[in-house]
């Protein structure tokens, strides 16, 4: 059986990461849109594929969807994380990774296997705009 989040969880863990990582003095907890929060974590059980595939799903889909104010990669950076350790897998992603691979990922730099081959080994290629 799959863990996977509610809507209560993510939006609890951005209200953690707001209060735990403030990037901006502008930074604040607001919910944009309750309803692309499920329908991103529709899609993520949906997804046939293994518990990395529904992992970049939730990280994409969170990143693109932008469903708070505030705090949305990071947020979908440690809902993804969280969804791997409640599922028994790990991330290799060390806590310094550099933050523009998440805006690499919104902006579909990465492909999902070299998103995958990130979190499972901590490898990705710089990101660089197009």
């Amino acid at each position: 059986m799959i863990n996977y989040p509610s809507v209560e969880d993510i939006i609890t863990i951005n209200q953690k990461v707001i209060k735990d990582t403030v990037a901006k003095k502008s930074d604040k907890h607001q919910i944009l849109s309750r309803s692309k929060i499920e329908k991103v974590l529709v899609t993520v059980e949906g997804d046939k594929g293994d518990i990395y595939d529904k992992a970049i799903d939730l990280l994409k889909g969170l990143i693109q969807a932008h469903p708070f104010a505030s705090g949305n990669r990071r947020t979908a950076f440690a809902v993804c994380q969280n969804f791997l350790l409640a599922n028994g897998k790990e991330s290799k992603v060390k806590e310094d990774f550099d933050v523009y691979i998440l805006q690499g990922i919104r902006e579909d730099y990465y492909t999902k296997e070299a998103t995958k081959h990130w979190l499972k080994t901590g490898e990705i290629d710089e990101f660089k705009r197009r």
